[in-house]
């Protein structure tokens, strides 16, 4: 169900009333309000990549059925309110203009023509307007997705800026001293930076666009994902009784990729973000089967059981400095979901952490 609401106390003031729409990164979309039927004039680039194309002319009735309004009362009832000159909230399922159904959220449309009463209360009150033009503005509901999202923004966020703030450092030292050898420190940091968008992409990915493969050879995938990882003295072994699985070849490699990662860097200490403690051996990490799937075991420092549940939330623990990107676990399990697939964490018949993935008919 669309619910409408009057909503004008707490609209956010946007600046400058001479800003360009397509300056401003949040969708925008103007429109004009003719024989009472509100109609889209002009769209800016963030709201094209975030909609379905919308025609200018079109009207925004028929834009909110597109946009998965199922109460066409309702929908109705707030192209009105729009043609009165009414600030109101919508809440829309929108349809992306990737493909895909977004969840639920509310959304700002605020009419501002000018012969509509809406004008002066939108100037008066600090309204989403900039040069005639509406916000179509997503506020923020509290949905689970919408806290993991501002979550893996702040993950990321956080931990860009270390590596950033080293790579100015070293440059900065470079070119005082001529020390050529600042220059490794700032390659390495731009390898961490492209580490954490390459994990931020995998995440958004994670549950889309799948190409499954039928009968999947875990071991061989196994074999590749253990040569793009800088494993240094750790070995790996794999059983020999694993199960073919029906999976995208490479989402699962990169699953693999960073279980070997976490386990080889630091010992599977509950992420990438802590560093292994009180293991100076080599870590020894093995593919085994689970059922009708396989889990993924090393000999290293472990998880303790209290901290299982929470190991695949984005940022876990980032707080400890570390060379990690705070994601790696949360892209396994994600990926893991997309294939229908169970993950559970606990200790390995050596000590460490084992994950195990088993299909989710299993459970």
């Amino acid at each position: 169900m669309i619910v409408v609401t009057d909503h004008r106390d707490d609209a956010r003031a946007v600046g400058s009333d001479t800003v360009a729409i397509d300056a401003v990164p949040e969708p925008v979309a103007g429109y004009e309000t003719a024989d009472g039927i509100p109609r889209i004039a002009a769209t800016n680039d963030a709201f094209d990549a975030t909609f379905d194309a919308v025609s200018s002319g079109t009207s925004i009735r028929e834009w909110l059925l597109r946009c998965r309004a199922v109460d066409e009362a309702t929908v109705a009832d707030a192209c009105s309110r729009l043609a009165d000159g009414d600030a109101i909230d919508v809440e829309i399922g929108i349809h992306l203009a990737t493909g895909t159904d977004a969840h639920r959220r509310p959304v700002r449309l605020r009419s501002v023509d000018g012969s509509s009463a809406g004008d002066t209360a939108a100037g008066a009150d600090g309204g989403e307007t900039v040069d005639g033009y509406v916000f179509v503005t997503e506020l923020v509901p509290a949905s689970a997705d919408t806290v993991e999202l501002d979550r893996v923004a702040s993950v990321i966020t956080h931990d860009l800026r270390n590596p950033l703030d080293v790579a100015k450092a070293h440059l900065r030292a470079a070119e005082e001293t001529g020390d050529a050898d600042h220059f490794e420190q700032v390659a390495a940091a731009h390898d961490r930076m492209e580490r954490i968008i390459r994990d931020a992409l995998a995440l958004a990915r994670g549950e889309h666009a799948l190409e499954v493969t039928d009968g999947v050879a875990i071991d061989a995938v196994a074999s590749d994902a253990w040569a793009t990882v800088d494993t240094g003295a750790a070995s790996l072994s794999v059983a020999e009784d694993l199960p073919r699985v029906d999976a995208d070849p490479d989402r699962l490699q990169r699953l693999l990729e960073n279980l070997f990662r976490n386990s080889v860097e630091h010992g599977s200490t509950s992420t990438d973000s802590h560093p292994r403690q009180g293991v100076t051996d080599p870590v020894r990490v093995r593919v085994e089967r689970a059922g009708g799937g396989f889990a993924v075991a090393d000999d290293g420092s472990g998880i303790p059981a209290d901290e299982r549940e929470r190991v695949f939330e984005p940022g876990y623990s980032s707080t400890e400095a570390g060379d990690g990107t705070g994601l790696g676990l949360t892209i396994v399990e994600r990926i893991a979901r997309a294939h229908d697939w169970t993950v559970s964490v606990s200790e390995g018949s050596r000590g460490g952490a084992k994950f195990e993935f088993r299909p989710i008919h299993e459970r």
